[in-house]
C-alpha cells in the first residue's frame, strides 16, 4: 500500500511530532498516514497492535490497515475518516445531542477498559504517589504558580490514600472531545500514541477539556460510563487526578510559550472554581 501512494497532503494538527498525511493512491483510494522516527518502533508496534485489538471489538475508530518500514522511519497506515472534530461540532448542537453525544463517549471507554493491564504491572498506588511526587516537585521548582495552588496541593496531599487497591487496565492516554470526530453523526476515537495502563478512572483526567467545550457532553461522558450510578469515590478520586494534572500543566507549558501558559493558568481558574477551591470534589459543571 505504502508504495502505491501517488498524492501526500500533510496534516498539520496534533501535539505527537509524528509527520501525517492524508494520501491518495494510485486506485484512488484516500488514508491515513502516520510516519514515526525508527527509533519508537517498539512503541509505534505495540500502539498498533492494541488499534488492531480494539478495532476487532468493534470500538469505533479508524480502521488500521499497514505498518511497516520506509526510509524516514516506521509508517503506519489507517482508514482516513471524513467528518467533523468532535470538539467544534458538539457546540453547535442542543444540550441533549451533547448530552448524548458524551453518554455514547462514556460507554465507549468502558469497553475500551475491558482490556487488561499486564500482569506484572507495578502496583497503581506505588506508581502514581511517584508520579504525584515528581509533580510536587515540578511545581515547586517552577518559576510560575498560579492563585490558589495551595488549595490543590492541600487535596492532594490530603487524599494520596484513596490510591491503595485501585485496579489497572488499558488506557487510550488522552481520552476527550479534542481527540474525536463526529462522521456521519458516529462518534469516532482517534489518537491512541499516548496509550498507557492505569486506574481506569484515571482515564477521566481530560474531562477538563470536555467540560470547557460542553458541560453537558462531560456530563453525559460520566453518566455513560456509570449507566447513572456514579460512585462518590469517583468525584474524590478524579479530583485527585485532575489536582495532579493541574500542578503539573504549568511547568509543562512553559517550553511551548506564553501561550499555552495562559490556557494552563486559565484551566487552573477553573477546576478551582469547578470545585469550590477543592472543597467540593464534585464539580459544579455536573448536572449544570
Amino acid at each position: 500500500m505504502f508504495s502505491k501512494i501517488i498524492k501526500k497532503e500533510p496534516i498539520e494538527k496534533g501535539w505527537s511530532g509524528d509527520a501525517k498525511y492524508e494520501i491518495t493512491l494510485c486506485d484512488g483510494n484516500q488514508y491515513f498516514l502516520r510516519i514515526t522516527s525508527k527509533s519508537k518502533e517498539e512503541a509505534c508496534r505495540a500502539i498498533f497492535d492494541i488499534q488492531s485489538k480494539l478495532y476487532n471489538m468493534e470500538i469505533p475508530m479508524p480502521k488500521p490497515y499497514e505498518i511497516g518500514e520506509c526510509a524516514e522511519g516506521i509508517y503506519a497506515v489507517y482508514e482516513l475518516v471524513q467528518g467533523f472534530d468532535a470538539e467544534e461540532y458538539v457546540k453547535t448542537l442542543q444540550d441533549r445531542e451533547q448530552y448524548n453525544y458524551g453518554k455514547t463517549a462514556g460507554k465507549i471507554l468502558r469497553r475500551i477498559h475491558s482490556l487488561p493491564a499486564p500482569s506484572d504491572a507495578i502496583d497503581w498506588e506505588s506508581r502514581f504517589n511517584a508520579k504525584i511526587d515528581r509533580k510536587l516537585k515540578a511545581y515547586e521548582d517552577c518559576p510560575i504558580k498560579f492563585e490558589g495552588s495551595q488549595f490543590v496541593i492541600d487535596y492532594i496531599n490530603s487524599n494520596r490514600n484513596l490510591l491503595a487497591g485501585r485496579p489497572q487496565c488499558f488506557q487510550h492516554g488522552d481520552y476527550h472531545v479534542g481527540n474525536m470526530m463526529i462522521s456521519q453523526s458516529e462518534l469516532i476515537i482517534i489518537d491512541f500514541d499516548r496509550f498507557d495502563y492505569g486506574d481506569p478512572w484515571e482515564e477521566f483526567n481530560r474531562i477538563v477539556w470536555c467540560a470547557q467545550a460542553s458541560p453537558k457532553f462531560a456530563c453525559g461522558m460520566v453518566d455513560g460510563y456509570f449507566d447513572g450510578q456514579v460512585p462518590y469515590q469517583f468525584w474524590q478520586l478524579l479530583a485527585l487526578y485532575i489536582c495532579s494534572n493541574t500542578l503539573s500543566s504549568i511547568p509543562w507549558a512553559i517550553p511551548f510559550g506564553q501561550k499555552e501558559i495562559d490556557t494552563m493558568i486559565n484551566q487552573a481558574k477553573d477546576v478551582l472554581s469547578w470545585y469550590d477551591n477543592m472543597k467540593n470534589p464534585v464539580p459544579t459543571w455536573y448536572r449544570r
